[in-house]
């Protein structure tokens, strides 16, 4: 079981979120109940996994190229609460499951880094980095993304905490990825790429920059309601749009990169769970997109969230097809 199979509720949860935002609701709401089901399910496995087989789950922990997948665990938390929150207008389970989710980012966020710092055998660059770290940037913008939905719908002075607390989750999301980023980049451009090395996590190259976008978007949105972000509007908004501008860019160069493996290099396409990493930034980047257009009034971008989302629908349905054929090749041998 990879640590990273939280990524399918991370990617049912925006794809959810895109849908309600773009006036499916139907779809929106089949897709909230669908999401707890999984996140209950992959829980229940999770636990599981932990007592039966804890030696596995502690090398997972210790493992540069597999720890980081602990990290879908806050943002599918985060992300659900989301859906709670936007779809079903519950708070109290928003609350709850927001309140699960910072816990998680504080005991992963610590415990990785200083396991991957102190850990005595270490791999190469080229061998212990991939775009999957970026996912310690999106479980923290997941953050401030709920942490900015439950300041809209909180009274005071809680309201101007989770609004602070949303605004240093932001800014630190964004200096983690400059970190993360120029060791990703320079993993590319200096040392051999295999096709087996560009695996569906370097999506999140996108996601992470899509996810700050909205975090981003709602603070400025959130801004009429504490003074301080007011003061803070033009930076919020140029920095909205910069994390905008770099996540477009990534787009055509993942597709390129995309053709190169698959039809050039014929790397073999099979279902794997690290492929709800691609479909988790296609989603994010619609709704972040939305909101975009949304806090800063931008009309000429009105078809790109459509567009992405349908792209987002059909790359869930892949993968979840691949999903249920996996796990029905598993229970009839």
């Amino acid at each position: 079981m990879s640590p990273a199979n939280f990524g399918m509720v991370m990617a049912t949860g925006i794809v959810s979120l895109a849908a309600h935002a773009l006036g499916y609701a139907s779809v929106a709401m089949w897709l909230l109940w669908l999401n707890t089901g999984m996140y209950g399910i992959l829980w229940l496995l999770t636990v599981m996994r932990a007592v039966l087989y804890p030696r596995a789950v502690w090398d997972d922990l210790l493992d540069h190229l597999r720890a980081p997948g602990f990290f879908t665990t806050v943002a599918a938390t985060s992300i659900l609460a989301c859906q709670f929150m936007v779809l079903a207008h519950d708070t109290r389970v928003g609350l709850v499951l927001w309140s699960v989710a910072v816990f998680l980012w504080f005991v992963f966020t610590y415990w990785i880094f200083t396991a991957l710092t102190v850990k005595r055998d270490k791999p190469t660059l080229d061998r212990g980095i991939n775009g999957g770290w970026l996912l310690a940037v999106v479980a923290t913008q997941s953050i401030a993304v709920s942490s900015a939905l439950l300041a809209a719908v909180s009274a005071q002075p809680y309201r101007l905490e989770l609004n602070f607390l949303a605004l240093s989750m932001w800014l630190w999301g964004g200096m983690l990825y400059i970190w993360m980023m120029s060791l990703i980049f320079y993993r590319y451009t200096y040392f051999r790429l295999a096709p087996d090395d560009l695996t569906p996590p370097y999506w999140i190259n996108m996601g992470a920059m899509a996810i700050s976008t909205l975090a981003g978007s709602l603070l400025v949105a959130n801004s009429a309601d504490a003074p301080y972000l007011i003061s803070l509007l033009p930076f919020l908004k140029g920095f909205t749009i910069f994390y905008w501008a770099t996540g477009t860019w990534w787009i055509p160069m993942l597709l390129i990169l995309g053709v190169w493996r698959y039809v050039y290099r014929r790397f073999p396409l099979r279902y794997d769970p690290l492929y709800w990493g691609a479909v988790f930034p296609l989603g994010m980047y619609a709704a972040s997109t939305w909101q975009l257009n949304a806090a800063m009034g931008f009309d000429f971008l009105n078809a790109v969230p459509a567009l992405f989302f349908f792209v987002a629908v059909f790359a869930w349905s892949l993968a979840f097809i691949g999903m249920l054929r996996r796990v029905f090749r598993v229970l009839t041998p």
